[in-house]
């Protein structure tokens, strides 16, 4: 019945720190971008390999739950050919990224980072 994810939704607070850090600094390309009159908001379309993501940027959207995790989308991860070496790429953009460590079911390396509104994002090889 599901072929393949489509797209994956974002809300980002503040549209330059944003769109800085999902294009600028991770790399993803803006297919299409619309500011939304109706709503105040802005809603940026990014390739990510065959996929998009929406990024909106949503003025006085409610905090994200972090800790502890709450019920609904725990993280979003993205496959690299090497964590260490993406590591290094996001550190010299000065993104923090927790300790690499091994995924205790397939045995590959993986770490987390957040975006600027505390959205956990994992690389993993």
């Amino acid at each position: 019945m599901f072929d393949t994810i489509h797209h994956i939704a974002i809300i980002g607070s503040d549209y330059e720190k944003s769109k800085h850090f999902y294009v600028d600094l991770l790399g993803f390309k803006v297919i299409r971008e619309n500011y939304r009159k109706e709503r105040d908001d802005y809603k940026i379309d990014l390739a990510c390999g065959p996929q998009e993501i929406e990024l909106f940027i949503i003025k006085n959207a409610p905090a994200r739950v972090n800790y502890p995790e709450a019920l609904g989308l725990r993280h979003l991860a993205f496959k690299v050919e090497s964590v260490d070496e993406t590591v290094k790429e996001l550190n010299g953009k000065e993104i923090e990224t927790e300790p690499v460590r091994l995924d205790d079911y397939t045995g590959k390396k993986m770490t987390f980072f957040h975006d600027p509104d505390g959205l956990p994002l994992e690389i993993h090889e």
